[in-house]
Order: structure tokens, then sequence, then C-alpha cells
């Protein structure tokens, strides 16, 4: 009777195979979770394909299949002379590439270029590799010493001052354009209906001039003193290294703690006058080379670099004035950060090129490289501040009161804790920017500087490479240039981003 009953409840016959798991990973799982899940993602599926069909596989059969790799002029790159249909003129780029990279830099003095960018990589490649010592000694050697390095290892020439010198320069420029400033001011009253208030005024602004006038005499007298006695450098040098010294051993603590900053002090000043010495820049130093030879990838770079690292403290800056307590700082802030937001690129490099001069006065002169790289610094640290006071924004204020409840002042509580998790907010923004910024160099070719399509368009003007694939191969050439350091640092900010948000990943 049991086995009766236990046989009613006992299979006989095998169970049939399930199907296989639907693959849901993988290059099928892709397939068939997000590109052929639905009619609608079949079809922008299928129009997607054709479109890389027909833009990617033209362009690869244009720069490799069909494209030119010899020859020594423009009959390599004509159909009739190769035989068949002729793609990219590879040779062009070769014969080309030098005026790409230094532009119209003396050929004899391109290793200075070869060097800078050898040291620009082995400072940077440390700095950017998180797991390699020493990050903020490799910090200040490429924020502050590399840049005075490739200045004089581009530029050439030698110092002829230091920092009594520069001090002395700029408060006497100073004074001049008060001065000059008052005297337009009492010239203007002459014909003017208001001519006792622009008199008065004019003669006051006169007066505080030759009161600083008087005032900066010691200094000035000091500097003519030194630039008499043969040895002004060396002797500028010494003075400077004492009274930088003295400040920093008072600041650091004084006879407590402020010995460390004076030894930081002395040794930086050594390494200085090592690097003076080696490079001869108190004999003249290297052989001068205007900037209106820079060119190519040079003058890019050299645009680029100096207004990513520029901007990011002037848009910090800006954005803590912004949120400042006091009217005239936070005044100052928006007004500074809605005019240039509020002004073209364009505008900038023009006014900053031909009518910035019209305001210094006459015996001053900057270079134009200069004057477009100052354009270029105020321009973009308005839009930084934008992006920088998102990131604040984004901070709870508990942390702010926390820090003060802790008895951190205002300077420690937003270096060390509210500005470092801002920038990490808004580290897809800033290298956004940055990213538009290495774009936009390709303006400053209005301006009568050859950056890298400058120096591109120029060398169109060969006759002996004058042939109908040219120029598709040299834009090519520069947009792959251009989207490998795009790409770069692209990818390097998402890496950077995950690796701060790592504690917010789940």
């Amino acid at each position: 009777m049991t086995d009766i009953a236990s046989s009613a409840y006992v299979r006989q016959d095998l169970i049939a195979e399930r199907p296989a798991p639907v693959r849901m990973t993988g290059f099928v799982g892709l397939m068939r979770t997000r590109l052929l899940n639905s009619p609608t993602n079949i079809l922008i599926t299928i129009v997607s394909a054709l479109l890389l069909w027909f833009t990617i596989v033209p362009s690869v059969k244009f720069l490799f299949v069909d494209a030119v790799w010899t020859g020594t002029d423009r009959t390599a790159c004509l159909p009739e002379n190769a035989g068949f249909a002729v793609g990219a003129c590879w040779p062009y780029i070769q014969a080309k590439l030098p005026q790409l990279i230094y532009g119209f830099y003396p050929e004899a003095e391109r290793w200075r270029v070869d060097l800078t960018f050898v040291l620009a990589t082995v400072l940077l490649v440390p700095m950017l590799v998180p797991r390699l010592p020493a990050k903020a000694l490799n910090a200040s050697l490429f924020f502050f010493a590399f840049p005075v390095v490739a200045f004089f290892l581009l530029h050439g020439g030698g110092i002829t001052g230091f920092g009594l010198s520069w001090t002395a320069g700029l408060l006497q420029l100073f004074d001049d354009s008060i001065i000059g400033a008052g005297q337009v001011l009492l010239s203007l009253s002459k014909t003017s209906a208001i001519a006792p208030l622009l008199w008065a005024l004019g003669s006051l602004i006169v007066l505080v001039g030759k009161a600083i006038s008087w005032l900066i005499f010691p200094l000035t007298w000091l500097r003519d003193q030194l630039e008499g006695s043969g040895q002004s450098v060396w002797s500028d040098f010494a003075i400077t290294t004492v009274v930088v010294s003295l400040i920093a051993f008072v600041v650091g603590g004084g006879l407590r703690t402020g010995w460390r900053a004076l030894a930081w002090s002395i040794g930086t000043f050594a390494a200085i006058a090592l690097v003076i010495k080696l490079m001869g820049l108190d004999h003249g130093g290297l052989p001068v080379v205007q900037t209106r030879l820079w060119g190519g990838l040079l003058v890019t770079l050299v645009v680029s670099v100096a207004g990513i690292v520029t901007s990011l403290p002037i848009g910090i800056a800006l954005a803590l004035g912004r949120r400042s307590t006091i009217p005239l700082i936070r005044i100052f802030s928006i007004a500074f950060i809605e005019f240039w937001r509020g002004v073209p690129l364009i505008t900038v490099l023009f006014f900053a090129t031909y009518m910035l001069p019209l305001f210094l006065p006459g015996n001053f002169t900057v270079d134009g490289l200069v004057r477009a790289l100052i354009g270029i610094a105020l321009f973009t640290g308005a839009y930084q501040a934008e992006n920088v006071r998102g990131g604040l924004a984004a901070i709870p204020r508990g942390q702010g009161e926390a820090a003060a409840a802790l008895g951190l002042s205002w300077w420690k509580t937003t270096s060390l804790i509210v500005l470092p998790q801002a920038l990490r907010h808004v580290i897809p923004n800033l290298v956004n920017s940055f990213i538009s910024l290495l774009k936009d160099t390709s303006l400053v070719s209005i301006v009568a500087l050859f950056d890298l399509l400058g120096s591109l368009r120029a060398s169109f003007a060969d006759p002996k490479w004058s042939a109908p694939s040219t120029l598709f191969t040299g834009f090519a050439f520069a947009g792959i240039i251009y989207f490998l350091f795009c790409f770069g640092m692209s990818r390097y900010s998402l890496f950077v981003e995950h690796r701060l948000n790592a504690h917010r990943r789940n």
C-alpha cells in the first residue's frame, strides 16, 4: 500500500531541458539590452551604423589606404603620377613638420624648444601619477621654477636686474601713470566747460604722484647705484635674498620656528643662483629669439598651458570674492566676471594686442604674445570663477560651521575644507573649460601669432606642395593633434574624478 502511494508522487520520466539563460553581458548582451531591445533603438542603431560607415570608412581610406607615403614634392601627390586615387599626402606633412612645430624659430636654436618640451614632460608626468612621492616639490618646480627657466630658454637674453630693480621699476611705472593721468586732466581743463574742476582734480593727482616719487626715491636711487656699479645683477640678487629671507624668518615665527622658513628661502635662492650661473644669465644668456618668430605647436602649447595655469587661480579668487561679505570685493568680482563673460574672445585679443598699448606710458611696452596671454587668462578666469562658484554652492553650510566650532580661521576653513571639496565636485566643468581653451588658441592667429593652424595655413602658400590633397591632409593632421591632447585631458580628468570620488561609490 505504501509503494502504491509513493509511486503516485514520484515522477517516473525526466523533466525536459530548460533553455539556456539569455546572455546579458559582453557584445551579445550589449546588442540585446541596449541596441536592439526596442524598435526605436533598432532604428537608431541602424542609422548610427550607416553614419559611421559613411564617415569612418572614407576617412580611413583617405588617411591610410589611398595615402601617399613617399615623395619629394607635389608631383608624388598628383593622381596622374600616382596612377590611382590619391588620398593623404604625408610627404607634405613630413616636409613641413618643423614649421608646424617650431614656426619660424631659428633652426640652430630649436634645441632650446626641444629641451623645454623635455623639461615640461619630466616635471608634469610625475605630478600626474598619484603613487609617486614629493608632490609638493614637484608642483613647486613645475608652477614656479619651470616658467622662469622656459622663458629664458625660449626667449633668451639675460637678467639685468632682480627683485629690487623690478620693484623699483614697477613703482616708478605706477607713479608715471598717475602723473600722466593728472597731466591729461590739466590739458583738458584748458578747453573744457568744467575747467576749474578738472584743473583741481588734475593738480591733486599730479601732487599725489610727486609725493609717491619722493617716497620711492630711495629705492630708485639704490637701483641706479647698483646699475652703475658693473655688478648690478649679483648685488641686486644679494639684497633681494637678504630681504626675502628676513621676511620669511619673521613670518615663519622668528627665533622660535622661523629657522626652517629661513633655510627654505636661502636654499631656494641658492638654486636660483646656480641656474643663473649655468645658463649664463648674468652675462647675456642665450641669443634672443623674438616671439614674432615663434609659431606652430610651440605657440599653441605656450598659450594653452599658460592660460590653464593662470586662469584657475584667477577663477578661484573671483569665486571667493563673489561670495564675500565685503561689498566692495563682491561688487568688483561680479562686475569683473560679467564684463569678461559678456565680451567675445576675439574682441579681447584685439583689445589686448592693438588697444592696450594706447593706455600704457610711452616708455613702457609689452610683448605681443604676453598681451595675448594676459587677455586669455583674464577671459578664461571669468568662466572658471562660475565653475568654482557652482562647486562652492554645493558644499553644505554645516562644513564651515563645524570648522568654525573647532576654532579654524576663514582661511584654513576655505583652503583645507571647503575649497578641496568644491574643486572635486567641478572637475568635469574645469576640464571642459581647459579643453575649450586649448581649441580656442587657434584664434590667436587673427592677431599675427602663428599657432599650429596659423603655421599650417602659412605652409599652404608653398607652391612646391600645391596639390589637391595637401589642404585636407594638413587639416586632418592638425585635427589629430588637437584630438590627442583633448582626449588625453578628458581621460585623465575621468581618472582623477573616479579616484577622488571613490568613497561615494557603492
